[in-house]
């Protein structure tokens, strides 16, 4: 039998080599997703905790909870929903304004207080950022077109999509990786997250007022299964209801009564169009919209800076040239 060619066996080794490349690859995929089903498994347990704790923490609230842990129960959901929404969101996503250290590591804290689904900083930008690249397609880690419960809290216990995993290594977080105060907090996650999230808000009223460990800690767990729901909304609510002044072919919009839940956030249909303002809503909406308060009373003590807004003019030439007639100078 004659030979084989020279081109023949380099052929041969090609194929041989995209073979084992292509077994490796598979391989890789199903390691991947038996880590991410095994996460998911967690997920699960952890999200039927919440919220076996949190409507007992609601049953507590009406039996024995203490007023002084109600109000600061109030005060902690105010203080973690601004940690998302002025740090994690606007600051950090967005980077839609600048924040000197003092502020930065305020509100570091501050989103450890609403630990958002396990997320530290670093993986809500992450997430963030993806979201809105694929804005609702498959590429989207909670695309609303997969429907309401999906992009409200499903896809927390779904594998993800090949697009989301071939999206998430096209985000750039280098500014986020090379944060000190948030690599701080990746760092130290479970203890910064657990103290600032449930050992405090648990210990603080059974210490200065006498509440009791059983209602202390069920309560807060209300606190925190209330301020996980308002931010998932902003993925299903505000990607399902509302009206559409500034683009009408997209999903999000506006919806100002939970905008008010959320501290400004619910002015989405504006937000995805000009996700760089950092008022997140046209001229601030100031009425519905105390993360802009904030962010400007720490402009106004020099914590924060470089606050970049869309022009009056920008807005309504795309309300014109997009919106669903509904315009209106807020």
């Amino acid at each position: 039998m004659a030979p084989h060619s020279k081109e023949s066996s380099t052929q041969e080794t090609k194929e041989e080599f995209f073979e084992e490349k292509t077994e490796e690859l598979n391989q890789k995929r199903e390691t991947a997703l038996k880590n991410n089903k095994i996460i998911i498994y967690i997920t699960i347990l952890a999200l039927t905790y919440y919220h076996l704790a949190g409507f007992y923490g609601l049953y507590l609230t009406f039996k024995s909870v203490k007023w002084a842990t109600i109000g600061l129960g109030f005060l902690l959901y105010f203080i973690g929903i601004l940690g998302v929404t002025a740090g994690a969101h606007r600051l950090w996503s967005h980077k839609s304004y600048k924040a000197k250290l003092p502020l930065q590591i305020i509100l570091m804290l501050f989103q450890s207080v609403a630990f958002q689904k396990s997320k530290t900083v670093q993986s809500w930008v992450r997430d963030h950022r993806l979201h809105h690249k694929f804005s609702d397609t498959d590429g989207d880690p909670h695309n609303a077109n997969r429907g309401f419960f999906f992009s409200h809290m499903g896809w927390l216990i779904s594998v993800k999509t090949d697009e989301v995993i071939k999206g998430e290594k096209s985000i750039d977080i280098s500014d986020i990786i090379n944060n000190p105060v948030l690599r701080f907090q990746k760092k130290y996650a479970f203890y910064v997250i657990g103290i600032c999230c449930f050992v405090l808000p648990t210990a603080i009223p059974m210490y200065f007022w006498g509440e009791t460990f059983n209602n202390a800690w069920h309560f807060n767990f209300l606190r925190f299964l209330l301020s996980l729901h308002m931010v998932f909304c902003i993925n299903s609510v505000a990607h399902k209801w509302g009206y559409k002044p500034y683009d009408k072919n997209i999903l999000p919009a506006e919806n100002a009564f939970f905008s008010f839940a959320v501290l400004g956030e619910g002015f989405h249909n504006y937000h995805h169009c000009f996700p760089w303002d950092y008022q997140t809503s046209e001229l601030g909406n100031k009425a519905l919209n105390f993360t802009t308060w904030f962010i400007d009373f720490c402009a106004g003590i020099g914590w924060a800076y470089d606050l970049k807004t869309a022009s009056e003019e920008v807005v309504k030439s795309r309300a014109d040239r997009t919106g669903d007639g509904k315009f209106r100078v807020q």
